[in-house]
């Protein structure tokens, strides 16, 4: 799977300053995961202070995302593990 920063926004907003949004489905495809890791990061504090798109849904930046991912690596045991071995 190929590192959240260097993958190109498939399914994302721009907004007038450049950053691309994602809704929690479209960053699950982004990160090529599923619903409930996006919902996992959120309970898990990798993912805080949401902004909300016209319909009232939660949207992240892909910032957001890729800092999650990279957070939810590092406190993965099992990733500490491969790193430390």
């Amino acid at each position: 799977m190929p590192h959240p920063d260097v993958r190109t926004p498939a399914e994302g907003r721009e907004d007038a300053t450049g950053r691309i949004w994602f809704t929690i489905r479209e960053a699950a495809a982004f990160i090529g995961g599923s619903v409930q890791t996006i919902y996992s990061w959120e309970r898990r504090g990798h993912l805080t202070n949401p902004r909300h798109d016209e319909r009232g849904r939660r949207i992240y930046s892909q910032q957001q995302i890729a800092d999650a991912h990279r957070k939810a690596r590092r406190y993965n045991p099992a990733t500490r593990r491969r790193i430390t071995a």
